[in-house]
């Protein structure tokens, strides 16, 4: 009986292990959430590991609306447009380490 409770238990771990490795972090939430927006897979990745710990959930948040906003376009969103839809969120943290990380990723 103490090796099935304890089979049960292990197997219950392991489940529990293997849902919290299924869930994305928020730099991988970032990073997908500014593609859906319209930057490049390369330009989105390099400004969502700068920018995922500088910024609090909440403006996390935030930043998840713009990728909302391209799905009725076609085109690739530039840098310079994504920078004007995030200042008009009204968070001048949120807009500055966003400018800062596009500046950075830019060279």
């Amino acid at each position: 009986m103490n090796r099935i409770s304890s089979r049960v238990a292990l197997v219950a771990t392991f489940a529990l292990l293997l849902s919290s490795c299924a869930s994305l972090s928020p730099e991988s939430r970032l990073r997908n959430g500014l593609v859906e927006a319209g930057l490049s897979p390369k330009m989105a990745g390099c400004m969502a590991k700068r920018m995922a710990d500088r910024l609090s959930i909440g403006q996390l948040r935030e930043l998840q609306s713009l990728a909302s906003l391209r799905k009725s376009h076609k085109e690739k969103m530039s840098t310079a447009q994504l920078l004007h839809k995030v200042r008009a969120l009204e968070d001048p943290e949120i807009f500055a380490v966003t400018s800062s990380a596009a500046l950075k990723c830019a060279f």
